[in-house]
């Protein structure tokens, strides 16, 4: 699809608002109901970034970085701060600028430039704050694999080829560890290579950092190592207390394939009617301990593989007796659920000491129970991780998921680390907070709101982990003062700052400066210029963002309602009509898709948690809540191509109506991928026609969609399902269950034949509309 649509809405900046003119005043704000908000890719590629091998100059008022949009007098070599109005001089350095030569950030089609910071003369603000600059080295990444061993032998060989790929794709000067856990946590000396070194805590009970350090031998000394760990650095490798447990790939890779080799499923015998007893708690904080003393403040994963639920020891979701289900929604809404909360008590504590040791967790759960992705969502993204959920370790799910993480090239997903963002703003603007992978670093300011939503009550954020995907949603508010100089001297245009440092996938340290500017609106909120800002997909994922937030901390929370009264309050405010007459309702083309997207989004898995698990729900909302735009507008409105003979591939409406006995239809819902062929198509194939030479068309009409396919599947991340399926066969379902009910059992007699019906009591898009206007014009 991206090729058909040429024009890239992101720009060089990455930014979409979801208005692109503001109203001037709190009130006008509330009345456009869409939320003022921005999403930011924060460090997408874009071929015509610049980068600068130099540090930024910054204001000495509010530290915002120098821009575009600054406005020099190149005589008096001053610049002026856009956000504060301070008057800045430019160093020494600076004296030859003039009007014909002026430095990269300066240029006016610059508004997005990367500073890349030399190692040695780091300022402190990046890296590890507690080094002295002149030592930081180019740190290595670091990998620590935790594997859990209650799974089938089936299932452990799945793992291990998985994870004796991914250590042969690793760089050679990552540092790599493994831990593995069941009904007690393993932690494997790698750096003893003489035979097979193993400490075991036990799983029962949670166990302090000090006491891990005390036991793997790195408390008192160890300890003092580690924190010399960059100066005493030979050849950018840390000293002996890290390098038992930490290696560099070259140096591990017999070690862990002959470990591999020798590892068994977990031997504790599990009694009839029983769950095994495994530890994923204790095996996740001991992990956290020790890379918290060996390497904190470098960045570092932990790849957790898990293949069932926490049974023993803190973060515990369900009792080792299988009479006993795991917690379902049901189950959450009256709160019957004795190990939840605890359990995310636990997580939120893991998710504290990672952020401050700046390490990422990333889950890769597969099993056909639920694992407890509900309890740890907290830890994964407040520290930026990823997160893949499938049925088997066997899975193309997980197996190519997994491969991506650590391939290179144009393959890579663009591994970043020690991520901190900073935003400045116009004096009039309010920042609630952030709805996205990070977390707050409760840095107060000016600007910050009064209301919070998601991480707010701060100007700056931690993403331990981020990636070329990553997109975080910043929720906006205006200060509530009026403007009390006369509005003639106001400046028409309001200007935003993201900065965003992190260590990239080199060890690379860099600083991305994003500058925006838009225009205020001073006329009462249905001018024309406020409607044409609308940006309707944008407004849709922030919606969603922000439905699926309120749905997780607002107690009877009802979603529905909640998005039809935002609706009908927009099109009321927004829409042309006569009162009482629903019939004269028309919107502008800036607004028409938006009633479409609500109605989709009110139907999908992020609102609707019937018939999904509370780790689905949680799992669906961690990736709306870090893809980009276009990416989470699929996985509220699925696009579906339509394949047939007399024409070329086309989009089809996402109806049932779509349906047809001689087309192929191609259903990208972003976690799933379905190829359903019409009955004609599907009696056709299973007669062989496409083997005939006679009939090479048909060969190609089946194959057509499956390439498309292929090329969605090798962009995306986590790498989706494939589905194929016939018309009327059963897993038609996946497909059935996105379309827009316009024929069901009720109206059958009036459809065309060869198309379909589905069996729901559930609205038509055409019900909808209908209601939205006899609602939206009424008086």
């Amino acid at each position: 699809m991206s090729e058909l649509a040429n024009t890239d809405p992101e720009g060089i900046d990455g930014v979409r608002m979801t208005w692109n003119a503001w109203p001037r005043t709190k009130v006008e704000a509330s009345k456009c109901v869409v939320p003022l908000a921005a999403n930011i890719s924060l460090i997408r590629s874009h071929p015509d970034i610049p980068r600068l091998p130099y540090a930024p100059l910054r204001c000495k008022t509010c530290s915002s970085i120098l821009n575009p949009f600054s406005r020099f007098d190149f005589n008096a070599k001053i610049w002026i701060c856009p956000f504060c109005y301070q008057r800045n001089h430019f160093p020494p350095h600076y004296s030859a600028i003039s009007e014909t030569n002026v430095p990269g950030e300066l240029y006016p089609q610059y508004t997005t430039v990367e500073y890349v910071l030399p190692l040695s003369s780091n300022p402190n603000s990046f890296g590890n704050p507690n080094l002295d600059p002149a030592q930081q080295l180019q740190p290595s990444p670091v990998f620590v694999f935790l594997l859990d061993t209650c799974m089938i032998e089936e299932e452990m060989e799945f793992v291990k080829s998985a994870l004796r790929q991914a250590i042969g794709l690793l760089p050679d000067n990552a540092l790599v560890g493994f831990i593995s856990f069941g009904s007690q946590v393993q932690v494997h000396e790698l750096g003893f290579s003489d035979m097979s070194k193993v400490y075991v805590f036990r799983g029962s009970k949670e166990i302090a950092k000090e006491k891990v350090l005390e036991q793997l031998g790195l408390g008192g000394s160890g300890r003092r190592q580690a924190g010399a760990y960059q100066s005493g650095l030979k050849g950018g490798f840390p000293p002996s207390g890290v390098t038992r447990f930490l290696l560099p790939a070259s140096d591990c890779e017999y070690t862990l394939n002959l470990l591999l080799d020798e590892l068994q499923t977990d031997q504790w015998p599990v009694p009839p009617a029983s769950r095994p007893a495994r530890c994923t708690g204790v095996a996740l904080s001991v992990a956290a301990g020790l890379l918290g003393a060996c390497v904190p403040g470098t960045g570092a994963r932990i790849i957790a593989l898990v293949g069932g639920p926490c049974t023993e020891g803190p973060g515990s979701i369900v009792s080792k007796d299988l009479s006993d289900p795991v917690r379902s929604h049901k189950d959450l809404d009256k709160d019957a659920t004795p190990y939840f909360k605890k359990a995310v008590k636990f997580y939120e504590g893991l998710a504290k000491q990672l952020v401050s040791q700046g390490h990422v967790l990333d889950l890769f759960a597969s099993a056909l129970d639920q694992v407890g992705v509900a309890e740890m969502k907290v830890a994964v993204e407040r520290t930026g991780g990823l997160v893949v959920l499938a049925e088997s370790f066997g899975h193309s799910v997980f197996k190519d998921s997994f491969k991506r993480v650590f391939e290179d090239g144009e393959q890579s997903l663009g591994l970043c680390f020690n991520g901190t963002l900073e935003i400045n703003c116009s004096k009039e603007i309010k920042i609630q907070g952030i709805i996205g992978p990070c977390t707050s670093l409760e840095k107060k300011g000016p600007s910050v709101a009064d209301t919070v939503i998601g991480e707010g009550n701060t100007t700056a954020w931690k993403m331990c982990g981020l990636d070329k995907s990553t997109c975080l949603t910043v929720m906006f508010d205006l200060s509530s003062s009026d403007r009390s100089n006369n509005p003639g001297t106001i400046n028409p245009q309001f200007y935003l700052q993201f900065l965003t440092s992190y260590q990239g996938p080199d060890g690379q340290l860099a600083l991305r400066v994003t500058t925006v500017t838009r225009r205020w609106v001073d006329s009462p909120a249905n001018s024309e210029e406020l409607i044409q800002g609308f940006d309707q997909e944008t407004a849709a994922v922030v919606m969603a963002r922000y439905v699926s937030l309120k749905m997780e901390m607002e107690e009877a929370f009802d979603a529905t309602r909640w998005l039809d009264r935002h609706l009908i309050r927009l099109c009321s405010k927004f829409g042309d009509y006569r009162k009482d007459d629903p019939s004269s309702f028309t919107l502008n083309p800036s607004f028409s898709l938006f009633p479409q997207f609500m109605f989709n989004l009110r139907r999908s898995q992020f609102v609707q948690v019937f018939n999904n698990s509370p780790d689905e729900t949680a799992y669906f909302r961690m990736l709306l809540n870090r893809e980009n735009i276009s990416n989470a507008a699929v996985m509220i409105q699925p696009s579906l191509i339509s394949y047939s003979f007399n024409s070329l591939p086309a989009p089809a409406l996402l109806d049932v109506s779509s349906i047809a006995a001689d087309k192929i239809l191609l259903l990208d819902s972003y976690v799933s991928i379905v190829i359903f062929h019409g009955m004609t198509i599907a009696q056709w194939r299973n007669l062989g026609y496409q083997n005939q030479p006679e009939h090479q068309a048909f060969a190609q009409l089946l194959q057509a969609p499956r390439d498309d396919a292929q090329i969605i599947i090798r962009d995306r991340f986590p790498v989706p399902r494939l589905v194929v399926c016939d018309q009327h066969g059963s897993q038609a379902r996946f497909l059935l269950a996105k379309l827009n009910p316009s024929a069901t059992y009720s109206n059958a007699h009036e459809m065309a034949a060869g198309s379909d019906v589905i069996f729901t009591d559930d609205v038509s898009l055409q019900v909808f509309f209908e209601h939205l206007q006899k609602l939206a014009v009424q008086s």
